[in-house]
C-alpha cells in the first residue's frame, strides 16, 4: 500500500471527507484528491499536515496496520538517536519502496551541506 492509499484509507476509516481534510489542513480539496489518487507526491511538511488532520503519528502514513511493539513519538533529543535508529531498522523491511525513498530523501535534506 502506498502512502497516498494509506492517507485515503485512514481518512475513510475516520469517516472524514476530503472537505474535512481541506478545512483541517488548509490544502485545497482537489489537491487532497490528487494526493490520495497518487497524481501528486506531497512534501514532508504536507504529510505532517495530513497526519495532524487525521490525528495519527506521521509514521502511520507509512505503515499499514498496527506495528509490532510500541513506537514512541520521534524525539529531537540527540540522546535518543540510537533508539530511533533501531526503530527505523525494525520497520524498514515492511515499508513500501516509495516510503523508503521518501525517508532517504528526508534524511539527505536534514544533513547540513559541507562547505
Amino acid at each position: 500500500m502506498t502512502v497516498c492509499e494509506r492517507i485515503k484509507q485512514l481518512r475513510q476509516e475516520k469517516g472524514l471527507s476530503q472537505g474535512h481534510i481541506e478545512k483541517k489542513t488548509g490544502l485545497l480539496r482537489c489537491y487532497v484528491s490528487r494526493v490520495e489518487n497518487g497524481h501528486t507526491v506531497p512534501s514532508v511538511e504536507t504529510l505532517a499536515k495530513f497526519a495532524q488532520a487525521l490525528e495519527v503519528p506521521l509514521y502511520q502514513l507509512f505503515v499499514d496496520g498496527t506495528p509490532k511493539g510500541d513506537l514512541k513519538s520521534v524525539s529531537m533529543d540527540p540522546a535518543d538517536d540510537d533508539s530511533q535508529l533501531r526503530t527505523i531498522r525494525r520497520y524498514w523491511p515492511n515499508l513500501p519502496p516509495k516510503a523508503k525513498k521518501l525517508l532517504v530523501n528526508m534524511a539527505a535534506q536534514s544533513v547540513p551541506s559541507k562547505k
